[in-house]
């Protein structure tokens, strides 16, 4: 569907195509069956007969274990007689060390599928754990795209945030323990069998926890909206997964029990997952994992902060505008505004306003960060392999620009 002059005739009459459906071909495989709905964890059994009938490895973290949600997920999967192994050990930005401890659990009961029970860190993890597991080696080896060279086990995800989408995606997003680089190993074959998304697994999240990984699911379909690498499938995914995610974040924060919001939110961070998968990121989150490593800024944080400067960036470029106003129109947020640019800019500030509304810090100064490290983070920022999908090109010079504007 790219722009051409058979895609938009010059003929009179003939209908053309809006600027921002006038970008590359799309190859669109989906891999992974969604499962929604309120009370569905109730079916893991059921979904997971298929592959398993004996061992079961169970990823998951402290918080989950303590919210009782790892304990009625194995119940669930016991009753089929099967064995339930948990590791519960996984780390926010889980790094190669914690890769390899849950490998040594999963060498010793050579489970027939893995499940992963949490946000984005215990995925990451889980599927980190099945690329050792399976194909064998060290994170690093599958560092880049499609490197494992061996079949590896089913793993059926199950988010109790509305946050990263890596439920929907192929990705492990793996630190390095010693040099703390963020390796993005991605694999057709990791990508989960099933997401299971039930409303009800996400009202136990703590509210900063749901404001700031709320902020990083918005982020995600603001940025697949207009990456290099953007499709007319993507930008559907994208623009649905930001109608359920902008207005409903404000809700279910003053309603944490509120499940109908609870489920828009958890279906949006799935659908922006693959827009993710389709057209990957841009420069916000290239700008947010320097934050992340030097300063220790939440993620969905500093992705917030950074984020309305980067639209405002992109939006210099008229296409990359055409598809902000797009998102935009798609939601209550656009107002009585019309024209692109000036959709774009309120897009910007409502997005600075979405920040500020969930109680969370309002610039970086406020965050700790500070402006000496601005030229090592804009480094760092330009080397990360997401900058490079962002629509307008970005290097260091602009990404320190961009960490200035955000300082205060």
């Amino acid at each position: 569907m790219a722009a051409s002059a058979s895609a938009n005739p010059e003929s009179p009459g003939a209908p053309r195509l809006p600027a921002h459906w006038a970008f590359g071909p799309a190859d669109c495989q989906l891999r992974t069956r969604i499962v929604f709905g309120c009370g569905t964890v109730r079916r893991l059994g059921e979904l997971a007969a298929e592959w398993a009938r004996s061992r079961v490895l169970l990823v998951t973290d402290p918080g989950i274990v303590q919210a009782g949600h790892a304990a009625r997920v194995s119940a669930i999967l016991e009753e089929g007689g099967r064995k339930v192994t948990v590791f519960d050990q996984v780390r926010e930005n889980p790094d190669t060390e914690c890769v390899e401890a849950c490998l040594a659990v999963a060498r010793a009961i050579d489970p027939e599928l893995i499940v992963g029970l949490g946000g984005g860190s215990s995925m990451d993890t889980a599927k980190g754990c099945n690329f050792l597991h399976t194909n064998g080696g060290r994170m690093r080896d599958y560092w880049g795209v499609g490197k494992a060279t061996r079949p590896m086990l089913p793993f059926i995800a199950i988010p109790t945030t509305a946050g990263t989408g890596s439920e929907c995606q192929s990705a492990a997003l793996i630190a390095d323990a010693q040099s703390h680089a963020k390796m993005a190993c991605l694999d057709p074959k990791a990508a989960a069998r099933i997401a299971l998304l039930d409303p009800e697994l996400t009202v136990t999240q703590p509210p900063r926890v749901t404001a700031c990984t709320g902020i990083d699911a918005v982020a995600h379909a603001v940025e697949t909206a207009v990456t290099a690498k953007r499709t007319p499938l993507s930008s559907m995914f994208s623009r649905e997964a930001f109608r359920l995610l902008a207005p409903t974040l404000p809700v279910v924060l003053k309603s944490p029990t509120d499940l109908d919001a609870r489920g828009r939110m958890l279906l949006g961070a799935a659908l922006a997952g693959t827009a993710i998968e389709l057209s990957m990121l841009g420069a916000a989150h290239a700008a947010a994992n320097p934050l992340t490593a030097h300063f220790n800024v939440v993620h969905g944080l500093a992705v917030g902060l950074m984020l309305p400067h980067v639209v405002r960036f992109n939006a210099r470029d008229a296409r990359v505008a055409d598809a902000y106003a797009e998102l935009m129109r798609g939601t209550g947020w656009a107002e009585a505004a019309n024209d692109a640019g000036e959709l774009s800019e309120l897009l910007a500030a409502r997005l600075s306003q979405l920040v500020l509304g969930c109680g969370l810090t309002p610039n970086l100064e406020a965050a700790g960060v500070r402006a000496e490290a601005l030229p090592t983070l804009a480094a760092e920022a330009a080397g990360q392999w997401t900058a490079g999908f962002n629509p307008r090109p970005i290097a260091a010079p602009e990404f320190e620009q961009l960490y200035r504007q955000a300082m205060v």
